[in-house]
């Protein structure tokens, strides 16, 4: 039983590296409704997000990718361009 039971503890230990990845931005430029919606909806057609959030007020946008994937930097950077903004720096937490 306690062969199983540390087993169990073990593989559940070597699935944590298939968790969401949470990716904050601060986009430039962004000065209405209308423009955070447009990135935020441009964020949401990349197939590896999962959530996107627009703060306006701060013109900080949070990523959540889906478990186990990830956004890179250049990609973040082609949607917030094609957008038309500007992007400050990336940070990641997991």
């Amino acid at each position: 039983m306690r062969h199983k039971l540390l087993t169990l503890i073990i593989l559940a230990g070597l699935s944590g590296s298939v968790f969401a990845e949470t990716i904050h931005t601060t986009v430039n430029g962004m000065v209405c409704a209308f423009c955070a919606t447009g990135i935020e909806k441009t964020f949401r057609k990349q197939p590896e997000v999962a959530t996107v959030k627009v703060d306006l007020h701060t013109k900080l946008v949070t990523i959540t990718t889906k478990p186990g994937q990830t956004l890179g930097d250049e990609k973040i950077k082609e949607v917030v361009t094609y957008s038309g903004y500007t992007m400050g720096k990336i940070v990641r937490e997991k």
